[in-house]
């Protein structure tokens, strides 16, 4: 049985680093496209962004460029979620979710498995 499961979240100060957690059993997370979203309270889910099979990032949220960044344990089948410099409006829930069958999407509906989520405060 596959499960996602995430850690890391807490309260911070604008400013702060982040590092998120997704460790995945029931299957290997090597190879298998990874995507990080969030959902801020009382908005939809929106994707951040992606690490492709071939290990490239892409991103869906254009203020992730250049400060949040994603990386795999394959020793560990974890994937990691690097944040820094937070932002109030980063406060949300994280998510991580993959898709072993199919390719890196924005689309949170095309992925199988999700964690249960983490919750990120930033205050300001």
């Amino acid at each position: 049985e596959v499960h996602l499961v995430e850690s890391g979240g807490g309260l911070v100060q604008a400013g702060a680093s982040l590092t998120l957690s997704c460790t995945a059993s029931g299957f290997t997370l090597d190879d298998t496209p990874i995507a990080w979203f969030r959902q801020p309270s009382g908005k939809e889910r929106e994707g951040v962004l992606c690490y492709t099979r071939s290990r490239l990032t892409i991103y869906y949220e254009d203020s992730a460029k250049g400060r949040f960044t994603i990386s795999t344990d394959n020793a560990k089948n974890t994937a990691y979620l690097r944040m820094n410099g937070l932002k109030p409006e980063d406060t949300a829930v994280y998510y991580c979710a993959v898709q072993p069958d199919g390719p890196c999407t924005a689309g949170a509906r095309r992925y199988n498995y999700w964690g249960q989520g983490t919750q990120v405060t930033v205050s300001s």
